[in-house]
């Protein structure tokens, strides 16, 4: 079986230089997405669910730790780093491979050989060593939304973000969906999601964020599948598999 790998690193020319060093040294896998920030890199994960990501730190938009946490222990982790010191003495304590920038092609085929050893069994718990790092390495964090400027019809309206029942994308737009009615903004979720608290805010699906404070339940329609019902409307959202962890008790 195939395994599957994404690349998320946001300069040019070590994101191909890693590209091309991992088609030499593991032919066998497939390179399903490469991604340029943090945004684009949690969305294609959702998208493309790879058993390996290797991740860079320090991106723009959601950093690799931010990426990370919400990836848990879906996928095997290999961080991208060019801090050493501090950010080695926690990755040497957890279970999770790192490379130091500029990465060499022997210590990536030793990377490698140790994530071939690992896809036997499941991925790492990263609660603990994402713990080390933050308080390694601190990363500026985004400021959170309160407000934001939606269309209603005609009008322009300042809505507070904590009487969202949800946000979902809708073709071009991301519906903004309140108890009486709803607005529409041009800010994609993936844009949306380092803005909103996620103790408030679960992203339950690629296209949709759930004020948790508005879910009635969440029902498992079979083995694979479940969704939430949301307070008042009714309203039933699709939760896919990489969310479902938020529903176990």
């Amino acid at each position: 079986m195939t395994t599957t790998l994404m690349i998320a690193e946001d300069e040019p020319l070590m994101r191909e230089r890693l590209l091309s060093m991992l088609q030499a040294c593991w032919p066998q896998a497939q390179i399903v997405a490469v991604a340029e920030n943090g945004n684009d890199a949690w969305d294609a994960f959702l998208e493309h669910e790879p058993q390996v990501v290797f991740l860079d730190i320090r991106m723009p938009g959601m950093s690799g730790l931010e990426v990370a946490e919400r990836i848990g222990n879906q996928a095997h982790i290999v961080f991208v780093t060019a801090y050493d010191q501090y950010a080695v003495q926690a990755f040497e304590a957890g279970a999770v491979d790192y490379l130091l920038k500029p990465v060499e092609a022997t210590r990536l085929e030793k990377a490698v050989a140790r994530v071939q050893e690992k896809l036997t069994g499941p991925p790492a718990a990263l609660q603990s060593i994402l713990s080390q790092l933050k308080a390694a390495l601190p990363m500026p964090t985004a400021e959170k939304l309160n407000w934001i400027k939606a269309t209603v019809g005609k009008q322009i309206k300042l809505i507070d973000v904590s009487t969202v029942l949800y946000f979902q994308s809708d073709t071009k737009y991301t519906r903004v969906v309140l108890a009486d009615y709803e607005a529409f903004i041009r800010t994609p979720i993936k844009d949306l999601l380092g803005g909103l608290d996620t103790n408030q805010f679960w992203q339950i699906h690629r296209s949709t964020v759930v004020n948790v404070k508005a879910i009635a339940s969440a029902q498992r329609i079979d083995a694979e599948r479940m969704e939430v019902v949301v307070k008042g409307s009714g309203d039933r959202l699709p939760v896919s598999r990489a969310f479902t962890h938020l529903f176990r008790e």
